[in-house]
């Protein structure tokens, strides 16, 4: 126990009797409850500023989400039954990974938010804001796509920036994949989507396409 001067506060000696400073009356108080109320624990301080830390970081990336879903359209009704169509095509052809992402994280938007309206890329199918798991679909997907398989097509190369591919990764990786989803040159070549997403690919993963000494031939056939 020590002894505090109830008039200017200062500590004193057990044994004292009156305040040093301004002789006042002194009164008893407890060290230990003293320092406890006075000087938490580093570690406490420690868990309050992460925790406050991490709340607010959650807050500005639901806020960031929010903005880019409220500043675009949701998809009509007859778009939203071709792209379930679509999903289960590639659910069916053994695509597990790009389904789940596609049919439980992913929102489905009819034009683009405030992001995706300050860096458009035009001709595009659709488009995607990885690491939030939105996806924008353009009319050309609904217009020039010849039937679900193609918009199938569309939706494993989208699947792919979904889990954070690049360009060149998500075109190599669908025309790497197209006789497993049944998207081949015997039906589609005369399709816009074939003819403009092979184009693609040969200028992201043009390793596709120079076999040996036949520089225009495809190594994937």
């Amino acid at each position: 126990m020590k002894k505090r001067c109830p008039n200017c506060h200062l500590i004193h000696f057990p044994h004292s009797t009156e305040c040093v400073r301004c002789r006042s009356g002194l009164i008893e108080v407890s060290t230990l409850q003293t320092d406890g109320a006075i000087k938490p624990s580093m570690k406490s301080n420690l868990i309050r500023r992460a925790a406050i830390c991490a709340v607010v970081c959650f807050a500005a990336l639901l806020g960031f989400y929010l903005s880019m879903v409220f500043t675009s359209a949701s998809l009509k009704y007859d778009e939203k039954k071709q792209i379930q169509s679509a999903i289960k095509i590639l659910d069916e052809k053994g695509f597990a990974g790009e389904v789940f992402l596609l049919k439980y994280l992913t929102s489905f938007r009819g034009n683009d938010n405030w992001l995706n309206a300050s860096t458009k890329t035009e001709n595009a199918y659709a488009a995607t804001n990885f690491p939030f798991e939105i996806m924008t679909i353009y009319p050309d997907f609904f217009t020039y796509s010849t039937d679900d398989v193609e918009r199938a097509a569309i939706l494993l190369h989208e699947a792919r920036h979904l889990k954070g591919a690049d360009e060149k990764e998500a075109y190599e990786f669908v025309w790497r994949n197209r006789h497993k989803l049944g998207w081949t040159k015997e039906f589609y070549e005369h399709s816009i989507v074939w003819q403009n997403v092979r184009k693609q690919t040969k200028e992201f993963a043009p390793n596709l396409f120079v076999c040996g000494s036949n520089e225009i031939g495809d190594c994937t056939e």
